[in-house]
């Protein structure tokens, strides 16, 4: 997603947290300062089906299921949102990106990249600290710097909030011919309100990825008469 369509939706998504954009464009140069160019043809998706799987904590159990476990197998490549990479991984599974602010699991993270495996690292408001605590210790040739404010030098925006959705929005640009969704609970009871929240941005943001693909994603079944869309750019 180009920046001049990202821009309306993450001004609405500012509005509606209250957070300061200058927050975010601080925690962007901040990481900036550790980040190199990406080559982003490593990631190529063109023709390739994708899983995208989230860090729910029905994780565990969906990857247990013959179909859940064959809809990851079957894919042609596995982009996984935060502590997801860590289920998998116990699991046996491969993953070839793994998408994270930098919260939960930032040693598996600095573990990716120093084994060859690319990371989409994420700046945001609250994750400065993290950022300057961890970034240093990450291989920086294997990390894909992100942002969901304006995209400068080395860090890139595709769109996105949550570690999840950006992961979705992160195949779509890529070329990813079919996405997959494995690990996601937008009604978790477990959350924080504040996390709840999040989450159902994260759905809006699918609604509106799976209607600019021309698509209807399986995890949004039954659910599509409760959400409010977001228009189309």
């Amino acid at each position: 997603m180009d920046f001049d369509d990202w821009e309306p939706i993450y001004e609405s998504i500012l509005r509606d947290f209250g957070y300061p954009r200058s927050g975010d464009e601080r925690a962007r140069d901040v990481l900036a300062a550790h980040a190199t160019p990406f080559d982003v043809d490593r990631l190529d998706c063109t023709g390739a089906v994708v899983a995208v799987v989230g860090a729910a904590p029905s994780l565990r159990d969906e990857i247990d299921r013959v179909a859940d476990a064959d809809r990851i197998a079957d894919a042609d490549r596995v982009f996984a949102a935060s502590t997801a990479a860590d289920v998998l991984r116990a699991a046996g599974r491969e993953v070839d990106l793994l998408v994270t602010d930098f919260d939960k699991n930032p040693e598996t993270a600095r573990e990716f990249t120093h084994q060859g495996t690319p990371v989409a690292a994420h700046a945001h408001g609250d994750n400065v600290s993290l950022i300057e605590a961890w970034a240093p210790k990450f291989e920086p040739s294997n990390v894909l710097a992100t942002t969901q404010a304006a995209p400068v030098d080395a860090v890139y925006n595709f769109g996105g909030f949550t570690d999840g959705d950006r992961a979705a929005f992160l195949a779509d640009a890529v070329g990813a011919a079919e996405l997959r969704f494995v690990g996601w609970d937008f009604d978790d009871p477990r959350v924080s309100p504040a996390k709840a929240k999040k989450l159902a941005w994260a759905e809006r943001l699918l609604h509106l990825l799976e209607r600019r693909r021309g698509e209807r994603f399986p995890v949004l079944d039954g659910r599509r008469d409760g959400i409010d869309p977001i228009p189309l750019p």
